[in-house]
């Protein structure tokens, strides 16, 4: 059972999710304005949110922002906008998973018991030590030989999953199913991109490698770095190369 609050602005939608997540247990808090959601969340943040995009005074997108510099309580966008920008800015903006509609109570709550299964983990997770890199997914932060590293949310995400299974060729249809959370295989550009600016901030590139190795027509994997290996480069052009 969890306490779920539900913000959506169509009063049908909300009281036919309401009654199917009440009857599969969950306690359901329901909003239909974004702002007094906002505020309640701020004093008493719910187990999970599940947030429509669509709706008045703000839009769902900028509603995200505001609860992810509140808590890190899990978020879940259900939303009928499909195109595949949309649904990588708000899980790169702070979305723990995007469900598009129209979707079945049983998906939704498939999805709700996931990401509390992945919250629950985190917070009794210890860090993750990678050679000189260490990840804390309990306070959401990265450093490299004791330099705090500036990671948005979506890098972070990344380096903490590559991180909990170092040494593993991880594929880039594992990161789209497990990092961005989405069925099947999204687009190798969005991740090389992304891999493109996590290696620029670990200080190293696809070509002179120290913790991100990829590993051609597989995968990518962290590695603790040889001692006597290659001297990290300061600074690299962004390019989408994997």
């Amino acid at each position: 059972m969890a306490l779920v609050a539900l913000i959506e602005d169509d009063p049908h939608i909300q009281r036919a999710l309401a009654r199917a997540l009440e009857h599969r247990g969950h306690v359901v808090q329901g909003f239909l304005r974004p702002m007094p959601a906002l505020a309640e969340l701020t004093a008493r943040p719910a187990d999970v949110v599940i947030l429509d995009l669509a709706l008045p005074d703000i839009d769902g997108m900028e509603l995200l922002k505001m609860l992810r510099a509140v808590h890190d309580t899990p978020v879940i966008v259900a939303s009928a906008r499909d195109g595949e920008g949309g649904i990588v800015e708000a899980l790169d903006a702070g979305a723990d998973d995007y469900v598009v509609k129209p979707f079945s109570a049983e998906q939704l709550d498939a999805r709700i018991r996931a990401v509390l299964r992945r919250s629950s983990m985190v917070r009794g997770a210890p860090p993750l030590v990678v050679g000189g890199l260490v990840v804390d997914c309990r306070s959401r932060q990265a450093t490299l030989d004791g330099r705090t590293l500036d990671l948005n949310r979506k890098e972070f995400d990344i380096l903490a999953y590559l991180a909990s299974r170092q040494d593993e060729v991880v594929s880039k249809r594992d990161l789209w199913r497990d990092v961005w959370h989405e069925v099947g295989r999204g687009t190798d550009k969005t991740i090389d991109v992304h891999l493109s600016w996590l290696r620029r901030k670990l200080g190293e590139s696809s070509s002179a490698p120290r913790y991100l190795h990829t590993v051609r027509g597989v995968g990518v994997r962290v590695v603790a770095p040889d001692p006597g290996g290659l001297v990290p480069v300061e600074a690299e052009p962004i390019s989408p190369e994997s």
